[in-house]
């Protein structure tokens, strides 16, 4: 007898889960996408013909009704995330939404709430966090691998100033790069460090061109006995994600921090050992992961109390470069 599997439904036909969490959803173990909606019906049953998806719907709410339907996963705009998952929870549904989860804290614990009396999981999409590589470092830092953490520099940024219409460059929906792609290096700090910051100071660029979302932005964010984030992030810079964690007797490097590749330098004395081991695809552990909650029971690896943690970072971050103050958050 198969394996019994979690039966998705798409709300929307976003570019993310096109390339990317369908074809993540279909690498795992114990998943299926049985169904996309659009606000189009042609739209959603042109993108289920190309992917071969069974059932096409032209609104989320004929979805979210379909009874063999499971799971959805949100890949809407950022202001759209807190109504469909609330409604997506009412309709007894299990939800992936994508990051960042809300705009503010309030929001997150609207959905959180809305999920726990519907007796659904909720989860946010950091797909990265499901890496072993990030246990294999934490397990080095732990063992003493490069000493005391004295600071974590992250980098998250792509250069894509053309695309006008693009939904990251409007304020009103959540855009801007801190949430985009900022929000990346603050979750992989907290990751690591395994705290909260305590404040932020962030200064940014705000393009009128694109409607004042922050188009690049960099930041100092605090953590206990004096250590801190710096990070910087982009839609209008040259590409690249990386993480660094510089400790008092060496550093750890991932130069492709945020995507499959299980590679990383550990430099000690000016010599670099690599490490490098076969790549995962990170949506794939993602939704089995996921899958081991909604099938098993067994509690989601990054709580409620998570979610609500990390928007408040990041939203301190953007609120920081548009009060161009140091914010507290804890």
């Amino acid at each position: 007898m198969s394996e019994k599997k979690v039966r998705w439904g798409i709300l929307s036909t976003a570019g993310i889960a096109k390339r990317s969490v369908i074809p993540g959803i279909r690498a795992s173990n114990r998943n299926e996408v049985v169904a996309v909606a659009s606000r189009s019906l042609e739209k959603a049953q042109s993108f289920a013909d190309e992917l071969e998806i069974p059932k096409a719907y032209g609104s989320y709410e004929e979805l979210l009704s379909d009874p063999e339907i499971e799971a959805v996963y949100i890949p809407l705009p950022n202001h759209l995330h807190k109504e469909w998952t609330i409604k997506a929870a009412q309709a007894g549904k299990h939800v992936l939404c994508e990051k960042p989860i809300a705009l503010d804290e309030a929001e997150a614990q609207e959905m959180i709430d809305a999920c726990k009396e519907a007796g659904v999981v909720l989860a946010e999409a950091f797909m990265y966090r499901h890496l072993n590589k990030y246990t294999e470092i934490k397990e080095l830092i732990a063992a003493g691998e490069i000493g005391e953490i004295r600071g974590i520099h992250g980098v998250f940024s792509f250069n894509n100033p053309k695309d006008y219409n693009n939904i990251r460059y409007k304020k009103e929906w959540g855009g801007g790069s801190i949430y985009d792609v900022g929000c990346y290096p603050i979750s992989a700090a907290r990751l690591i460090l395994g705290e909260e910051p305590k404040a932020v100071t962030t200064q940014a660029f705000f393009s009128p061109e694109h409607g004042d979302v922050d188009m690049m932005a960099s930041g100092l964010m605090e953590f206990s006995n004096g250590v801190a984030l710096t990070f910087d992030c982009a839609m209008w810079a040259e590409g690249r994600m990386e993480v660094e964690i510089l400790g008092s007797e060496g550093r750890i490097v991932l130069p492709n921090a945020f995507f499959g590749e299980h590679k990383y330098d550990i430099i000690k004395g000016g010599k670099v050992v690599t490490v490098e081991k076969e790549a995962s695809n990170p949506y794939a552990l993602q939704a089995d992961s996921f899958a081991d909650s909604v099938l098993g029971g067994k509690p989601v690896p990054f709580s409620a109390t998570d979610i609500i943690h990390n928007i408040r970072a990041v939203k301190g971050a953007l609120d920081s470069a548009e009060k161009r103050e140091r914010v507290i958050l804890n």
